[in-house]
């Protein structure tokens, strides 16, 4: 394994000025970090661990429904938090979906979302868009997980759980760096990740997810997350949905397991399911209606409909306006 050295950091401008160094690298569990390392994928000089930084694990409830996660909460902490399940039940089941307990208890929030893909080009470090070549290696080859939608050369899916409930929450990030903090919606997070060859974030030289925020409307109302998986356990999901009505009867619904990034579902497939009084026609149209921008490759069209089932449900579960 390539070696490094290891710096605990101790409060936030101690993270950042050791992150500001060339080939520093933020340290969480180290699940996907330790891995990548050892397939090559990466060479930091230096590791900045996070976890000891003030609030880093703590989870904050406020009393007008909002919350503050900070990004080292182990997985496994989101997923058996009472106060977690009680207020943002679709969190706490893709928490308790990620990996097995070994991975929950050492992974965190800040990681599980700034994970590589999982891609077998790119951990193989064959020459594809994201190992420095010119194009993504899956388009034309095995592509059976990979992104049914994406608008770059890269046709790689995020494999995390919690990204998917997150965006139904309408979460956002706390971001710091050397000139302090600021927040950014998960889309701002993840732009152009299929177009960025040397990450998927937004983030710049130095600056860390150090917290993850959920609104006061995230709280209560109808919510859930499903995944589907090749194995029934310890696995990325192929396809997986997360949905949600709030409490003014908007409903909001994302997919994983078919992007890059978070990915929610069409606006006006959302506005339809929440008036409710949908027949069984209805429900299957909407379900079409969602896969229309979907570009499945040669070998995950199954996808496709993977996604409709879980749609179909979804809709059942949420048809009361």
């Amino acid at each position: 394994m390539h070696p490094f050295a290891y710096h605990p950091a101790s409060d936030a401008a101690d993270a950042t000025r050791a992150l500001s160094t060339p080939g520093a690298a933020p340290l969480g569990g180290g699940t996907d970090l330790l891995v990548t390392i050892k397939e090559e994928l990466a060479h930091p000089e230096t590791l900045v661990d996070l976890r000891r930084l003030p609030g880093a694990r703590d989870i904050v409830l406020h009393d007008d429904g909002s919350a503050r996660i900070g990004c080292a909460v182990r997985i496994a902490d989101l997923a058996a938090h009472p106060g977690i399940t009680s207020r943002y039940a679709a969190l706490a089941q893709a928490a308790a979906s990620v990996g097995t307990p070994q991975l929950r208890n050492m992974g965190t929030i800040g990681g599980n979302l700034a994970q590589r893909p999982r891609c077998w080009y790119f951990r193989r470090g064959l020459p594809c868009y994201k190992n420095g070549g010119t194009e993504c290696l899956a388009e034309r080859g095995e592509n059976h997980y990979h992104a049914l939608f994406t608008d770059g050369p890269c046709h790689a899916v995020h494999p995390s759980d919690p990204l998917v409930a997150l965006t139904v929450l309408e979460a956002t990030v706390e971001i710091t760096g050397a000139n302090g903090t600021r927040e950014l919606s998960l889309d701002a997070l993840f732009a152009g990740a299929s177009h960025n060859a040397l990450g998927e974030t937004t983030l710049a030289a130095g600056e860390f997810v150090s917290a993850v925020l959920l609104p006061a409307t995230a709280t209560g109302g109808d919510q859930f997350y499903e995944k589907l998986m090749q194995r029934g356990a310890w696995d990325f999901a192929t396809v997986s949905l997360a949905a949600r009505r709030r409490a003014d009867g908007a409903v909001l619904m994302a997919f994983g397991g078919v992007s890059l990034g978070p990915c929610r579902v069409n606006p006006s497939v959302e506005e339809d399911v929440a008036t409710g009084g949908l027949d069984d026609d209805s429900i299957d149209a909407l379900s079409e209606r969602a896969m229309y921008d979907a570009k499945p490759l040669e070998h995950n069209g199954y996808k496709v409909w993977q996604a409709q089932a879980l749609l179909k449900r979804a809709m059942r579960r949420l048809d009361t306006p």
